[in-house]
């Protein structure tokens, strides 16, 4: 009897000892951007800002219970990396949720990696659309949350007759501009007044091309700059737009990938009155806004800016916490249906709903660049629902995500069957 009443006394002290061990476990979070290379310079900032998302979520007393643990990996602008470093975090590090990418071309890379693990990625920044993984949600703007709102801005308030669609040559400014194409000949633009162009990432010599698009004017008619340019390459395009003397009253640009941070490196006197369409700008006139960056310039420092794709970030961080709370665990799956209608208000002063597709509803926002490097907002939206597939595209246009209830991202309307694994709602 005593040999047992001191095993039991042995287990119970084993476990009193364990206890405090397994409130010490932390919910691991990866965090997949380039802290070097060409993308660094828009990058960096959803590095900190998910520093500072889950520092203030640690400090409320963390999630079920636990204390959020970033784990920060470099994938360095390199994009088979990010499939390295995303297989690294799920299998090695065990996250149980990653933030993260900025290309497509980084975040098709890792695609495979995700839904072969079963790992779940939330993707802050504005893409192409024409995806809808399971394992995905897309917390950026779907092109017609951005792109086709800003080519009509361009048609129907400023006139511009010709188009200049400048992109890096990658997959997302080769496939939005082929659904501008698309959509511009639909409106009525001849092919021979869309001029289309493709530089690699980190180009610096852009004379040659500003000239180019200077020369399509040449007729009379007012033409119009689309930019997908991306990175550090935005740099170089405008300060060669500078030395060309070219304002936005010759030729009016509307870029998609440069915000607040990317205008932080740069002179922006001669850029005045070109245009950037997001969901988002530091400028916009919201409590929860001002709140937002007290926080940020408090965590990061008073010259940090703010930008679209933090606010994105934000989003998806807060629905993930939501949706974990009300499931109980941070199972991929359990937490996936979960996702599926979470809301969560925006830093514009609306709120943003998560829908079948995985998509957000977003306000459409134009902004025009002002000489300290912010954006006066002249155009704003109620909240538009993300289309994960275009009409714009014949092959798109007959197809429809809905997880839920297809459990499929590309489903065809017209032959009823989905091409992608079903889910396991």
């Amino acid at each position: 009897m005593n040999l047992f009443k001191s095993t039991i006394a042995g287990a119970l002290g084993l476990s009193c000892l364990a206890m405090p061990a397994l409130a010490e476990e932390t919910i691991k979070i990866g965090v997949l951007h380039s802290l070097s290379g060409t993308m660094a310079i828009s990058e960096t900032t959803l590095k900190d800002t998910m520093l500072m998302l889950i520092d203030q979520q640690n400090a409320k007393g963390g999630v079920l219970g636990k204390q959020l643990e970033a784990v920060v990996v470099d994938p360095a602008s390199d994009w088979p990396l990010f499939a390295e470093k995303a297989r690294e975090l799920l299998t090695v590090s065990n996250v149980d949720v990653m933030f993260g990418c900025w290309t497509s071309v980084s975040r098709k890379s890792v695609l495979p990696v995700i839904e072969e693990l079963n790992g779940l990625l939330f993707y802050p920044v504005q893409y192409e659309g024409e995806e809808s993984s399971k394992n995905v949600f897309y917390t950026g703007a779907a092109p017609n949350q951005q792109a086709i709102p800003a080519t009509d801005y361009f048609l129907e308030e400023l006139g511009v007759e010709k188009f200049a669609l400048l992109g890096t040559d990658y997959v997302y400014p080769r496939t939005t501009n082929n659904i501008l194409e698309s959509y511009l000949k639909s409106k009525g633009i001849p092919a021979e007044d869309i001029f289309v162009n493709y530089t690699p990432f980190g180009h610096s010599d852009w004379s040659k091309i500003v000239a180019d698009v200077v020369a399509l004017g040449a007729d009379g008619k007012k033409v119009g700059v689309i930019s997908t340019i991306n990175g550090d390459a935005n740099i170089g395009f405008y300060k060669e737009l500078a030395a060309a003397g070219v304002s936005a009253d010759d030729i009016p640009v509307v870029a998609f990938s440069v915000g607040e941070e990317e205008l932080s490196g740069l002179d922006t006197t001669n850029l005045v009155g070109h245009l950037a369409a997001w969901n988002y700008f530091q400028s916009a006139d919201a409590e929860v806004n001002a709140e937002f960056i007290k926080a940020w310039k408090a965590f990061a420092g008073e010259k940090r800016v703010t930008n679209d794709p933090m606010e994105a970030t934000y989003i998806g961080f807060n629905m993930w916490v939501q949706a974990v709370e009300a499931s109980g665990t941070t199972d991929v799956d359990t937490v996936t249906a979960a996702m599926i209608g979470q809301t969560y208000p925006n830093l514009t002063g609306t709120t943003a709903e998560m829908l079948p597709n995985h998509h957000l509803t977003k306000p459409v926002l134009i902004g025009e660049i002002q000489a300290d490097g912010q954006f006066d907002i002249i155009s704003q939206t109620e909240p538009v629902p993300g289309d994960a597939w275009t009409d714009f595209l014949p092959e798109s246009a007959v197809l429809d995500s809905d997880w839920p209830g297809l459990g499929c991202g590309m489903y065809n309307t017209e032959t009823k069957t989905c091409v992608q694994i079903k889910s396991n709602y």
